[in-house]
């Protein structure tokens, strides 16, 4: 995994202490869902949708951003993601128990429906690939404003099929516009493999179609995730348009908390996939140089395993929104601070 003397990280302009903390924000969103199942099936909140098995790629990506400047447009498993681009797991914490503090919604949407204003993270909606027209519009407007950032935007394989993917990235490439389009191909469609989802052999090759670069990458490699998000990003700074990632990867847990996968997959199926894990990978990696070790990743994994537990002690006992709340920002209102 390395060139001459440089090891991978070394080459891409990475410091060990970056490569560290994108490995502590991968436990840290594995915890945070690993809880949150917990949490559904004790009666706790209401519902979870699983992003286990796609933390490597969604931290890469966000850690290739400019995390001061640029644009997100996440997709409902983006736990890894968004806290990598900072939010905390106390918010995410308030979201699925929708407690009235909840930056994303008050605690109006269902868990996974990012927004933060200050993060950048843009309101999403619940009809999948509506974030993708919606990232192209940032973008334009990136570039009718002379605003150098970038939007990204990402959604599953099931999503690439839809209208708006296709507007989106026709759109932005006729245009030419600062925004990188990441498929995240879990393998599923809800139930649906995705040998029956497409007619062809790589999402990535669909953006030749709107004259811009497709790229497809292993989603359990973090290094090279970060490599072809950062030089997506890169091309897009430069005035070059539009990327399409397809990272390949593994949705390990079940569609939602209300899906039984065992019923169109095969527990050996999800064994050896779940074996491709890149979490341990890059923590093999990182003992491999010497910049790690068993008692360190045991006193970190017991400091997050602390930090959920707080976070979710907190949130439990945070208010819920009053009633009244249920129709702000519905109805224009005077009174009600833009």
């Amino acid at each position: 995994m390395s060139i001459g003397q440089l090891s991978v990280h070394q080459q891409l302009g990475l410091t060990e202490e970056q490569v560290l903390e994108m490995y502590s924000k991968m436990q840290l969103a594995r915890q945070f869902d690993e809880r949150s199942f917990v949490l559904q099936r004790a009666g706790k909140i209401a519902f979870h949708v699983s992003g286990i098995g796609q933390e490597t790629a969604q931290v890469a990506a966000a850690f290739a951003m400019n995390r001061e400047k640029d644009y997100y447009c996440p997709y409902y498993r983006d736990y890894a993601f968004v806290l990598s681009v900072g939010m905390t797991a106390k918010e995410l914490m308030l979201s699925v128990f929708a407690k009235a503090d909840d930056p994303n919604s008050a605690g109006r949407q269902m868990p996974g429906h990012f927004s933060h204003r200050r993060l950048n993270i843009v309101t999403g909606s619940s009809p999948v690939t509506t974030q993708v027209p919606h990232a192209v519009g940032f973008a334009l407007a990136s570039k009718m404003k002379g605003d150098p950032f970038v939007t990204y935007v990402d959604f599953g394989e099931g999503s690439s099929n839809q209208g708006d993917f296709h507007e989106g990235c026709n759109f932005a490439g006729v245009h030419k516009l600062p925004v990188i389009f990441f498929c995240q191909n879990n393998q599923y469609a809800i139930s649906v493999p995705v040998s029956k989802q497409i007619g062809e052999a790589r999402i990535a090759d669909r953006a030749i179609g709107y004259g811009f670069p497709g790229v497809r990458v292993d989603g359990n490699d973090v290094f090279e995730v970060y490599r072809v998000v950062k030089e997506a990003h890169e091309r897009a700074m430069r005035g070059e348009g539009p990327t399409l990632i397809e990272a390949m990867m593994y949705r390990v847990s079940p569609h939602s908390t209300s899906d039984n996968d065992l019923v169109y997959r095969s527990k050996e199926e999800v064994d050896h996939h779940r074996s491709l894990d890149g979490i341990p990978k890059l923590k093999a990696y990182m003992m491999e140089r010497g910049f790690w070790s068993e008692e360190q990743d045991r006193e970190l994994l017991a400091a997050l395993k602390q930090e959920i537990h707080e976070a979710t002690v907190f949130a439990d006992n945070a208010p819920y929104p009053d009633p009244e709340h249920t129709l702000r920002h519905v109805y224009a209102d005077d009174s009600e601070e833009v």
